[in-house]
């Protein structure tokens, strides 16, 4: 099918060939719905679960009360014919008073909008025109809050899978006419919705336009895993660097607020999300609960959410080289040497110990709602418990782990948890093998891999705000910044 493809003057010949084109006597659920209206003849294309029932059936009834579609010369001075196109759309303006209507002269347009949801209109008189009625309803949950981004105070709305629903929660927040929400279709079989949200004010401009142009010169076939596929379409990844490409947001609020801050979102229908771009490891550092309680409040607990996260990496491994080379131990720091060791090396118990955590929480994913919680607390209590008796592991490497594992979700990226963990896995084994060197040595390979990660971030670095450093942005992401007077 040609992009510019057009139907025919014949009405019948159009009707057969949208006809072939839609499978029409193949798809149940594609229905082709044909009206007298008068003398003259409408056919009506939409996918059944799409449309507005009640609308559409009130319309059909207005039209079949109708004597006709117009005559040649209807609305014509001194008798002069009417072409095709002037018919259709004084029928349009006439007789469609719905709020989203438009004329087609576009075959490749009409089949997209018919299996987007829209109603198609082929009328004996429109020539190779059809009306477009933009009657559709999706399929939606309620924009409850997201499970994995909630508030002690604040909205309690989120995101769904519903790309118009997503937008009208960012406009119903930003009502302002910068406000650029536009609109692409990417997948040659999906032909997925995609909007590109910024403040024309606000936003890098340049950036927005590489954006787009690296969106329209995507190659795909469909985005199958919604806003994922999206972005492993925009990025290459390399596979040896965990660290996360992208910010995500399920809240309309904190999505808003990045908008004004001069972010560029990417909404993609299907995904109850809204990437963020361009980021930095330092912004997924900041939660929407900062924002939500007073200054004071919010900076302590930025600052707690910045030492403990940064604890998840560090402390296990540090614990592991004073353990396993005691004169680096102070003497006020000696209780932490254990007793015993255990009839497995410590090595092998804290990679046992992670490992053990990752299939406890997989486990607890898959367990029904109404067991996960007890099962998964009492499978690590008697786990836990059980290995200590037996000598498989000593109570200091429990303690270590399971507050690794807690101070996990300080923030709600799992992408970064996991990209930590694989630091720290890594750092461990380097102490294991070299010693202080070795833990020197992953630490400067972390540093390595979080600068060099690549991102969709134009100009500016991974590690912004410290490089390129920029005091102000820097001293926001441990303190509050007032915003309003």
């Amino acid at each position: 099918m040609e992009e510019r493809r057009r139907l025919g003057a014949d009405y019948k010949q159009n009707v057969e060939l949208v006809d072939g084109l839609l499978h029409t006597s193949e798809s149940f659920d594609l229905i082709k719905k044909t009206l007298s209206v008068g003398a003259d003849e409408l056919t009506m294309y939409y996918i059944d679960g799409f449309v507005k029932d009640v609308v559409m059936s009130k319309y059909m009834i207005y039209l079949l009360s109708l004597k006709g579609l117009g005559d040649a010369s209807d609305g014509t001075e001194s008798g002069e014919v009417a072409s095709a196109r002037q018919r259709t759309e004084r029928f349009l303006n006439a007789h469609v008073p719905y709020v989203e209507a438009e004329l087609s002269d576009n075959l490749s347009d009409m089949i997209k909008f018919v299996l987007s949801g829209a109603t198609l209109m082929l009328g004996s008189t429109f020539g190779q025109n059809a009306i477009i009625i933009d009657a559709r309803t999706y399929p939606a949950r309620e924009t409850a809050e997201p499970e994995g981004d909630k508030v002690m105070r604040g909205a309690r709305d989120g995101f769904v899978e519903t790309l118009i629903f997503n937008t009208a929660l960012i406009r119903r927040r930003i009502r302002n006419p910068e406000l650029i929400m536009s609109y692409l279709s990417v997948g040659s079989s999906s032909k997925t919705d995609i909007v590109i949200c910024y403040m024309k004010d606000r936003a890098d401009l340049e950036y927005v336009n590489d954006l787009e142009s690296k969106l329209k010169n995507i190659k795909t076939e469909s985005l199958t895993l919604g806003c994922e596929s999206l972005a492993e379409a925009l990025i290459k990844k390399k596979w040896y660097n965990p660290f996360p490409k992208i910010r995500y947001t399920e809240r309309p609020d904190s999505a808003a607020a990045q908008l004004l801050e001069g972010s560029v979102l990417i909404l993609c229908d299907n995904s109850p999300q809204a990437m963020v771009m361009p980021t930095s490891i330092f912004d997924f550092m900041q939660e929407t609960n900062d924002f939500y309680f007073p200054p004071l409040t919010g900076n302590y607990i930025r600052v707690v959410r910045h030492l403990v996260f940064w604890l998840t990496l560090y402390l296990v491994p540090l614990w592991y080289l004073l353990v396993t080379h005691q004169s680096l131990v102070p003497p006020w720091l000696e209780f932490i040497i254990p007793m015993e060791q255990g009839r497995i090396p410590l090595i092998a118990q804290i990679l046992i110990t992670e490992f053990v955590i990752d299939g406890l929480r997989m486990a607890s994913l898959n367990t029904p709602n109404m067991l996960s919680n007890s099962l998964s607390v009492v499978g690590g209590l008697i786990l836990g418990d059980f290995a200590v008796n037996i000598g498989w592991l000593i109570p200091e490497v429990i303690l270590y782990m399971a507050f690794v594992a807690i101070a996990n979700f300080t923030q709600r990226s799992y992408e970064l948890g996991y990209a930590f963990k694989f630091m720290r896995i890594m750092l461990i084994i380097l102490t294991a093998i070299f010693g202080l060197w070795g833990f020197i040595g992953g630490t400067i390979l972390t540093v390595v891999l979080i600068a060099t990660n690549e991102t969709v971030n134009g100009k500016r670095n991974y590690l912004y705000p410290l490089i390129p450093f920029n005091y102000k942005a820097f001293k926001s992401l441990f303190f509050r910044v007032k915003k309003y007077d």
